[in-house]
């Protein structure tokens, strides 16, 4: 699934030049991977050697899985819980 639109992608093997069909967005990311978890050494929940500073853009990690689905079922959650848990704090301590 496309971590940008939500479009279900339906390619087997995801080269680094995959793009969405959608909306064209770099398949072969950080942001699509199977291992990407913000917040962990390098975002990542493999040995990533090497930092990967744009997470939307394609790179050349050899441990990529395209990630199939979304644990929430929808692109851009992870942004969101960003946004609450800001406000949460803010209204803590605002």
């Amino acid at each position: 699934m496309c971590w940008k639109c939500g479009k279900t992608v339906t390619l087997e093997n995801v080269s680094r030049a995959s793009e969405c069909p959608e909306c064209h967005s770099d398949l072969h990311s950080c942001r699509n991977c199977l291992f990407y978890e913000p917040g962990s050494y390098h975002d990542c929940h493999e040995s990533a050697e090497e930092l990967v500073a744009d997470k939307e853009k394609a790179n050349f990690c050899d441990t990529f899985r395209i990630k199939r689905e979304w644990t929430s079922g929808a692109a851009g959650s992870a942004s969101k819980k960003a946004e609450d848990a800001k406000k949460a704090f803010e209204s803590l301590f605002g």
